[in-house]
């Protein structure tokens, strides 16, 4: 079986690029394997060593664990797959066929793999990567919306939102968000959003001597009673009583 070209971006990175299976001796130490699929195919997955024998990926990072860790302080989930957005399918096909003179190929696929790594990262720690999670019948444009609206809930959680303005918001019609964001994330967009508060409640009971009503307006909800129903069917205890046992943490 013919091997990848391979691309020694230093001594913790290898970006193996086309058909064929990676080179193993190019390998850094103990290294985490990025697949990106055919790049046509918008899912990227972390692999399991024994599938760098495969031709399933036309292009392929190795980066040590110590790099990874030390400059973006995380690493992702094993066996984790994501939607790979446009933009960075986009970086990928310009790694895997570089318009340039021959010459100066590698030195470009150098650059745009350390730009590509980095972007995957920052992609995976604002939660603008979706996880896939079995087949969704979405398209990618729908999966970028839906994510969009994900972020709206994690960001804007403390304003009047209703699924009608984050549909418009989003560019995605009400139907749609409704049935997209739960499956891709398993609850409903209320649910989501009353998750986020009611977080965000709990490290204020921790952080603040805010009175317990007031944490309940900052948080959305309109009177201290449905405040604490909400709270107590979250987290089994009133806020009061968290507070008071020093674990609203």
């Amino acid at each position: 079986m013919p091997s990848k070209h391979s691309v020694i971006v230093s001594s913790e990175m290898t970006s193996f690029v086309g058909a064929g299976a990676c080179d193993r001796l190019l390998l850094p130490p103990d290294a985490l394997l990025i697949g990106f699929g055919d790049i046509g195919e918008p899912v990227v997955r972390t692999l399991a060593f024994s599938e760098l024998e495969g031709e399933g990926h036309l292009l392929v990072f190795a980066v040590s664990r110590g790099a990874c860790r030390r400059l973006f302080d995380e690493l992702p989930d094993p066996g984790g797959r994501w939607y790979l957005p446009s933009d960075l399918r986009a970086l990928g096909q310009s790694i895997i066929a570089p318009e340039c003179e021959a010459a100066a190929a590698d030195t470009l696929r150098l650059a745009r793999s350390i730009e590509m790594l980095c972007q995957f990262f920052a992609a995976l720690r604002t939660g603008s990567l979706v996880a896939v999670d079995g087949q969704p019948s979405l398209s990618e444009g729908d999966i970028s919306r839906i994510a969009a609206a994900r972020r709206i809930v994690d960001t804007r959680w403390h304003e009047k939102l209703t699924i009608d303005n984050i549909a418009r918001s989003c560019g995605i019609n009400r139907d749609k968000l409704t049935r997209g964001f739960r499956e891709l994330y398993h609850c409903s967009v209320g649910e989501a959003l009353s998750e986020r508060r009611l977080r965000q409640a709990r490290t204020l009971l921790a952080a603040s001597d805010l009175p317990v009503a007031s944490i309940g307006y900052r948080c959305g909800y309109l009177n201290n009673a449905s405040f604490t129903r909400a709270f107590s069917r979250r987290f089994g205890m009133a806020p009061t009583a968290m507070r008071r046992m020093g674990v609203a943490a």
